[in-house]
């Protein structure tokens, strides 16, 4: 796990599922049909922006294992 990855963990108690790089010609769309199709799936899926890397992440909140 990058840092990037372990600053997202950790900042907003999600975990990373996929990493789009901001760069791309089409932008942030590649994250959110990742998004969207996770949704359907079930899981509460959210894209959000990592400045630091300059890439879109797909997270979802963390899971609590007890």
């Amino acid at each position: 796990m990058d840092t990037a990855t372990v600053e997202v963990v950790v900042v907003m108690g999600a975990k990373v599922l996929e990493r789009f790089p901001a760069g791309s010609p089409r932008g942030s769309w590649p994250a959110e049909e990742y998004a969207a199709r996770r949704r359907a799936q079930g899981e509460p899926a959210t894209v959000v922006m990592d400045l630091k890397t300059d890439a879109f992440l797909v997270v979802v909140p963390a899971r609590e294992d007890k």
